[in-house]
C-alpha cells in the first residue's frame, strides 16, 4: 500500500524558481489517494468531542464535507466575498500577493458550538487565521484545524499558537 506521501505530485519551480509546488490535484485524481487522504485526516479527530466541520472554499470543500459526512455533523462552508445568499458576516486579511475576503451565514455557528476547521494546506497561515476570526466572531470555540499538508518553511502554523492544529504531512520548505 503506498503512502500519502507517494500521491502528491511534486512541481520543482512553480510558480517561480527555487518552489516546490505541492499538488493536490494528483491525490483527488486516484481513488486510493483521496481515500487515504480522508482517511488519515479524519483520524486526527479521532475522540474529539466537537460540533460542526467548516472547510474554506474550494479545497475544504473537498475534504471537510466526507469527513462531516463520515461523522454525521454538519458542514459549514467560508466562502470568498459575494457567493452567500444570506446574511454574512466576512473578514478581509492579506496574502502574499494581495489580499482576500471570506465569508459565512452570520446563522452558521451558535455561540459555544465546537468548531473544527478542515482544509487542504497550511502555508503562511492567513486564510487559517481568517477562518479562526470568523468562527470566533459568531461565538464559535475552535478546538482543532486539520491540514492535508503543511509547508512549514512558511511558518502558518505561529499564526495559529494556541491552537490544536495538525497535518497529515509536513514538508520542511516552502
Amino acid at each position: 500500500m503506498k503512502q500519502i506521501e507517494e500521491y502528491v505530485r511534486s512541481i520543482e519551480d512553480f510558480p517561480e524558481e527555487g518552489i516546490i509546488f505541492r499538488d493536490v490535484t494528483s491525490v483527488l485524481q486516484d481513488a486510493d489517494g483521496l481515500h487515504l487522504a480522508i482517511d488519515l485526516m479524519q483520524e486526527k479527530l479521532k475522540g474529539l468531542d466537537f460540533d460542526i466541520v467548516v472547510g474554506p472554499e474550494s479545497r475544504g470543500f473537498i475534504f471537510g464535507v466526507p469527513i462531516a459526512y463520515n461523522l454525521h455533523k454538519p458542514f459549514v462552508p467560508i466562502r470568498k466575498k459575494g457567493k452567500l445568499p444570506c446574511e454574512t458576516i466576512g473578514i478581509k486579511y492579506d496574502l502574499e500577493y494581495g489580499s482576500a475576503e471570506l465569508e459565512m451565514h452570520r446563522d452558521a455557528i451558535k455561540p459555544g458550538q465546537k468548531v473544527v476547521i478542515v482544509d487542504d494546506l497550511i502555508a503562511t497561515g492567513g486564510t487559517n487565521e481568517a477562518m479562526v476570526k470568523l468562527v470566533e466572531g459568531l461565538g464559535g470555540v475552535v478546538v482543532k484545524a486539520v491540514f492535508l499538508m503543511e509547508l512549514a518553511g512558511l511558518k502558518g502554523r505561529e499564526r495559529l499558537k494556541g491552537y490544536d492544529v495538525e497535518s497529515v504531512i509536513c514538508y520542511p520548505g516552502k
